[in-house]
């Protein structure tokens, strides 16, 4: 995965999927975190961040997806365990295949990183802004229809 550490920031490159379905947008968590982002995961090298994102989806949750246009570009800062992060993160939208089981909007889907349990869960678009989603950007930018490429720079 890239992910180095270098002048006291952790520096890192990461996917994720922007999959909107119906007026929801599908989040997910790790175990123990009080906040929830968007599905995805560090690129490793010489690996595409699409194909980052297939793999991600694949080995987190046993999906299938077919990664679409990048909508975003993020430069992300912020403290994570006590370390300033700096990361970029590549967003694309995201179709899950119609007989995916993740389209079931009535309850949680469990998934795994590195050994810690995952949940999955889709939030009503238009309530996102009740939600600790981080980046934060994405509350605001998620609840409006998607419209095209935007390069953002968040920081905390």
């Amino acid at each position: 995965m890239i992910s180095i550490d270098i002048a006291g920031h952790r520096f890192q490159l990461r996917a994720a999927a922007v999959v909107v379905h119906d007026g929801f947008v599908l989040l997910h968590r790790l175990e123990g975190d009080e906040f929830w982002a968007l599905p995805g995961g560090r690129v490793e090298p010489g690996e595409d961040a699409q194909s980052a994102l297939e793999r991600e989806m694949l080995e987190e949750i046993d999906e299938r997806v077919e990664c679409a246009d990048l909508l975003y570009v993020v430069e992300n800062f912020f403290e994570h365990a006590a370390k300033p992060n700096h990361e970029i993160g590549l967003y694309f939208r995201v179709q899950l295949a119609p007989i995916s089981r993740l389209l079931d909007k009535s309850r949680s889907h469990a998934g795994v990183e590195g050994g810690k349990q995952l949940e999955f869960r889709w939030f009503a678009a238009q309530r996102l802004h009740e939600v600790d989603v981080r980046p934060s950007f994405l509350r605001d930018s998620l609840s409006r229809p998607i419209l095209g490429f935007q390069h953002i720079v968040q920081r905390g």
